[in-house]
């Protein structure tokens, strides 16, 4: 019975409707319909089922160069919305009424966008994204932006001094990837703004709190946690597995904890502490230069013949080569 059931079923290819939505309006509530002044800004076309037997590329295209928005039914996009050109609306999606989309904008099943929010040219929002809040103030994203899996961006920041009312704002430049879970909040004061710059990754479930200050091109780790008005600038590079602090980034040592969770055996962390204090720590650092003690580490007999110690070392070549800015300072000491 179950197999005969599968069969008609396939059978029958039924048919669904999609509404395209003109790109200078949105797209009213699934449960209502466009008003009777202006029937002209939606079109109903009717497509047959996409099974594995069936090809309607050729339907679907034909409507997309008509129209090039898709707002699906089941979205809730308010009609005051500013809608983009060539934006995809998916599944139970929400869109504000102080809402603009830039063109090209993508927003996957149960994303939302709420608020005073403004996102720019070719952003995508994957499922269950939250960006803007229905709060005083604003949050904006540049453009070509990727917001992960339920990530949450310019919602109320969590700073106790905050008071209701007050507007916050959010900045977001270009180009960012925010990766799945990762929350990022509004400033807590009308005065200051939380903001991220450009071409930054920021990995899973990290958190950047009200009033951080992010530059460009960093990346974030899994797990990153940033308290309120913090401000990060590592103008220069950190060597490879070693650790730096400070509110200009210093070096401080490699990261020995992180090295015996890695699996680094005790021969390679002795080679790599060895290493280190050679380059790191002379015991007069007046006798010879920066580059002369890396090639000396280079040519040991014993440590040049460590990978992990190899590694470090092409880090710190890599650094200095094609006009970067090299390594974050350190400073000459003894101790490990």
């Amino acid at each position: 019975m179950a197999a005969a059931t599968n069969s008609i079923l396939l059978k029958l290819k039924p048919k669904i409707k999609i509404k395209i939505c003109n790109p200078l309006f949105g797209y009213p509530r699934s449960n209502s319909s466009a008003s009777p002044s202006i029937p002209h800004l939606f079109s109903t076309t009717t497509l047959p089922y996409a099974d594995a037997d069936s090809d309607c590329s050729s339907e679907i295209k034909a409507t997309a160069d008509a129209n090039p928005n898709f707002i699906h039914p089941s979205a809730d996009v308010h009609p005051n919305a500013i809608i983009g050109h060539g934006v995809s609306v998916g599944p139970f999606c929400t869109i504000g009424s102080s809402v603009k989309l830039g063109n090209g904008c993508r927003l996957y099943p149960g994303s939302h966008v709420f608020g005073n929010t403004e996102i720019g040219d070719h952003c995508l929002l994957m499922p269950g994204a939250v960006v803007g809040d229905h709060l005083p103030g604003r949050t904006v994203l540049g453009c070509n932006n990727v917001i992960g899996h339920h990530a949450v961006i310019g919602v109320k920041c969590q700073d106790l001094k905050y008071k209701p009312g007050d507007e916050c704002f959010l900045h977001i430049g270009d180009n960012n990837e925010i990766r799945e879970h990762t929350s990022i909040h509004r400033s807590s004061k009308s005065s200051d703004k939380t903001v991220i710059g450009d071409n930054n990754l920021i990995m899973g479930s990290c958190h950047i709190a009200h009033d951080c200050n992010i530059g460009n091109n960093n990346i974030f780790a899994n797990n990153t946690l940033l308290a309120g008005h913090v401000v990060v600038e590592v103008s220069q590079d950190v060597p490879k597995y070693t650790m730096v602090v400070g509110e200009r980034a210093e070096l401080r040592g490699l990261n020995l904890e992180g090295l015996r969770r890695n699996g680094f055996t005790a021969t390679e962390i002795k080679s790599l502490r060895t290493a280190y204090r050679n380059i790191f720590m002379p015991v007069d650092s007046n006798s010879t230069s920066f580059e002369e003690r890396i090639t000396k580490v280079e040519e040991d007999k014993e440590l040049g013949k460590i990978t992990a110690v190899c590694t470090m070392i092409q880090s710190l070549r890599d650094s200095f080569a094609q006009n970067r800015r090299g390594i974050c300072k350190f400073r000459y000491f003894s101790g490990s």
